[in-house]
């Protein structure tokens, strides 16, 4: 049995678990009882894991991860490429893109366009990245919060959900103990911006994913799915210690809809990527977290 990695933070963490299973206990009235074994059945990838491979061959790279089985595409640019030759690649290769990743500065300049682009390749959700280093304190971040409220009601009307793609410095402790995550998930209005949990990141930080899938249910409809390994570093999933069959086992309860596969510049290529598929794949969890609270 792998060891798992003891973070700096671990006595937080092991409280936030206990937390979180505790209010899952007390909430459900099923127990264990009703359980259900479950799988993914549609796998993603996030292809800021292949911006390399994309720019020398766009086609032939999504042929590629088509072929491995994954079905649905994050993009993180379009490397140069028309929305209509990346909706036709798509198609031939039988793949669909829900999700793109945006810069913010596209939420405040240029979102019609972004917009529209989304429309003609069809993702349901843009996906802010991650926030310039110069902006990230609590008044930032609550400026932050702002904008997207703002640009989920101009993305709604035309069909598209702005959501958040977490790293690790959004959890940094601030003045009077707060972090910049916290402000993210509370003022931002529940109905219109949803989160895309980056486990790797949250995991890094020294907090538990699941304590926000149980604050927060139905926010994280997209997952960034990737591991750890005890020295720190990002692997495929299966080669590090992050507890990915508990983790989906709250899927009903954070919203989860889409699971994307990455790992940034992966030393092996696709490899490391179809191995990630491969283990995500041949998971099994237990759904009774997912029984109605």
């Amino acid at each position: 049995m792998r060891k798992k990695f003891q973070s700096p933070r671990q006595t937080r963490r092991d409280f936030l678990k206990k937390a979180a299973v505790s209010a899952v206990v007390a909430a459900s009235p099923f127990g264990g009882a009703m359980a259900q074994i479950r799988r993914v059945d549609r796998i993603g990838l996030h292809l800021g894991s292949l911006r390399q491979e994309l720019a020398a061959d766009f086609e032939g790279t999504l042929e590629q991860v088509a072929e491995i089985g994954f079905t649905e595409m994050e993009f993180a640019g379009y490397h140069g490429k028309t929305p209509a030759a990346v909706r036709g690649a798509l198609e031939q290769c039988g793949l669909t893109s829900p999700a793109a990743h945006v810069d913010l500065g596209v939420l405040r300049q240029d979102l019609s366009r972004e917009i529209d682009i989304a429309a003609s390749i069809g993702h349901q959700y843009l996906v802010v990245s991650t926030l310039p280093e110069g902006e990230r304190t609590l008044d930032d971040y609550r400026r932050h919060a702002e904008t997207l409220n703002r640009a989920a009601e101009q993305c709604r009307e035309a069909g598209i959900t702005i959501a958040y793609h977490n790293h690790d410095f959004e959890f940094e402790i601030q003045d009077g103990g707060r972090i910049g995550y916290d402000v993210l998930t509370s003022e931002t209005e529940s109905d219109l911006v949803m989160f895309e949990m980056d486990l790797f990141w949250v995991e890094a930080a020294g907090y538990d994913p699941k304590f926000y899938f149980l604050k927060y249910p139905g926010r994280y409809r997209l997952i960034h799915v990737r591991d750890r390994s005890a020295s720190g570093e990002m692997v495929a999933v299966g080669r590090g210690y992050i507890n990915y069959s508990e983790l989906f086992s709250y899927a009903r309860k954070g919203g989860f809809q889409h699971y994307f596969v990455g790992i940034d510049n992966p030393a092996d290529g696709m490899d490391s990527l179809a191995d990630s598929y491969q283990t995500v794949r041949d998971l099994r969890f237990n759904s009774s977290y997912e029984l109605p609270f």
